[in-house]
């Protein structure tokens, strides 16, 4: 059995800090280091650019996991390749019609794709492409807004995605983002969920390194 990866969102980090905040991560066990661009037009909130990923490239070995919040991702695209990213997913939303066309682009650098759906937007939405994609991200709150709980309706839309993925042969991880807590991981990962994000639940706690290995072994 696949054992349930952790990737740590750096939103909730110091940014004063970000290098050693991401040093940590890794000593504590986090398999993917998540990356939330934001830019203030697709979403409400800015966080930062692809020079956010470059600049804490060097500081790990990890893969970084860079979800594009972003109008127009396609173009932005090659800005994060070149700044080290392994994985880069991009919403259906963003992208509309062109969601094959982006994740066909992405794949041209050599590096891992994925598409994302929003809380309110049906799994039927990106289904075509899910075999163009290596990971596929279900928001379970709404993209850039900070302190949700968990939506609980967007978890049977995680079990469509695994659900598709087995029955069509696909190697694809299914990812979950927002909300993710200690109480609530075995029932995330009991609905077929690969990669859990969690941001504040790790950042916020007292031990890292335990937090990070409760969420993964919380099956």
């Amino acid at each position: 059995m696949q054992k349930t990866k952790i990737a740590p969102s750096i939103l909730s980090a110091d940014f004063a800090a970000m290098g050693a905040a991401i040093e940590k991560l890794e000593q504590c066990g986090a398999d993917l280091i998540h990356c939330d661009v934001m830019d203030g037009s697709f979403v409400p909130r800015i966080t930062f650019g692809s020079q956010m990923v470059s600049a804490i490239r060097p500081h790990t070995k990890l893969p970084l996991d860079v979800h594009l919040m972003v109008v127009d991702p396609i173009a932005k695209v090659k800005d994060f390749v070149e700044a080290g990213a392994d994985y880069i997913t991009v919403h259906a939303e963003a992208c509309g019609e062109r969601l094959a066309e982006a994740l066909r682009f992405i794949r041209s650098f050599g590096v891992k794709c994925g598409a994302v759906i929003s809380p309110d937007t049906p799994f039927a939405a990106a289904e075509s492409a899910l075999e163009l994609c290596d990971m596929f991200l279900v928001m379970s709150v709404y993209p850039g807004l900070g302190g949700q709980k968990f939506i609980e309706r967007t978890l049977p839309k995680a079990e469509q995605a695994k659900n598709y993925i087995l029955s069509h042969g696909l190697n694809c991880l299914v990812e979950i983002d927002g909300g993710v807590t200690e109480e609530n991981a075995a029932r995330i990962v009991g609905a077929g969920v690969d990669v859990l994000v969690a941001g504040n639940t790790v950042f916020r706690s007292a031990d890292m390194a335990k937090t990070i290995a409760a969420l993964r072994g919380g099956v």
